[in-house]
């Protein structure tokens, strides 16, 4: 007995002694580091600390009051933080799965362009809505689609005759409309972002394929069903099940999109959130705004693991089911 402890503790100063020497041997990696390591530590660890005033009465005045699972309670029981759940659920996924659909069909016709010159133009201008600020994306189209002759989407439809002027859409203020809206609006600005890494997916296909499909008397079209698709499938699933992991926090879209009349459709967590801490018309109750944000952090938690327990089936080839 005494020899076998020897022996484990000779091991474990040998490893201890090879850790010590591998660390020393890239200490300038580990330098360099270490400022990203303080920078997560104070900014993503230590307000995690705040967790805590989920479980207590605190308007930022008094001090805070113990009081356990009230604010849970209190938060399952509401009927409008249920409406804001779920309409964060549908929003981000018919959102995430819209755009990547978007982003694979622009991808493959701007793979099928000859002319390269021609196709890294269309692809500038595809990519530039993403560069552009939500709160100015939402004022450019709060004009084109405003509700009078100076909107120019109710202008067309109305010189087109599939409106009159006395019955124009208001399609950011009416709840049948806006979430259409706002799924075409994302779809303007964050595909042509999208088309990136599929672009590049597309890029790394080898040509001998093309040429042995045209050999074998197949199309444009033949080649795009038989070999362009099937080489994106697996970066599409990849892209949906990372992207699912983010579906909880949508904010900026939202808000600066939603206003009063349309509340019952485009209120989403963050938005219900920022609603009670600031705009609820008496003291806020952070205690109740903390429960909910943590509560949406363990929902997003599952969904990361979820995800990457499915990346890794895909990885391994072992499919989805």
């Amino acid at each position: 007995m005494k020899n076998n402890k020897n022996q484990s503790a000779v091991s474990n100063n040998g490893s201890r002694s090879r850790l010590a020497a591998k660390i020393y041997k890239y200490r300038g990696f580990y330098l360099m580091f270490l400022p990203v390591f303080i920078f997560a530590v104070i900014f993503f660890y230590l307000p995690m600390l705040g967790i805590r005033f989920a479980f207590t009465d605190y308007n930022g005045i008094k001090e805070a009051t113990f009081v356990g699972l009230k604010h849970f309670q209190k938060m399952f029981s509401m009927p409008n933080f249920w409406s804001a759940f779920t309409n964060t659920l549908v929003i981000s996924v018919v959102k995430l799965f819209l755009t990547t659909a978007a982003a694979v069909v622009v991808s493959i016709f701007l793979n099928e362009i000859i002319n390269i010159h021609f196709k890294k133009v269309v692809q500038t201008i595809i990519y530039l809505p993403h560069f552009m600020s939500w709160v100015v994306t939402a004022s450019v189209f709060s004009l084109i689609m405003a509700p009078t002759a100076q909107g120019l989407v109710n202008t067309f439809l109305v010189n087109t005759g599939v409106l009159t002027s006395d019955s124009m859409i208001y399609f950011l203020g009416d709840s049948k409309w806006w979430r259409f809206t706002y799924y075409l609006i994302n779809i303007w600005k964050e595909t042509g972002w999208q088309t990136v890494i599929f672009m590049a997916t597309l890029a790394g296909i080898n040509t001998e394929l093309y040429e042995a499909a045209a050999i074998d008397g197949a199309g444009r079209w033949g080649k795009m069903r038989y070999i362009t698709f099937p080489a994106l499938q697996n970066t599409i699933l990849t892209v949906i099940i990372l992207n699912l992991a983010k579906v909880m926090n949508l904010f900026e879209s939202a808000f600066v999109l939603q206003n009063d009349a349309v509340l019952d459709v485009s209120n989403v967590l963050e938005t219900y959130i920022y609603y009670q801490t600031f705009n609820s018309g008496a003291i806020p109750n952070y205690g109740y705004t903390t429960a909910v944000g943590l509560f949406k952090s363990l929902v997003g938690c599952v969904l990361v693991l979820i995800c990457n327990n499915l990346s890794k089936k895909i990885r391994e080839g072992r499919g989805i089911v």
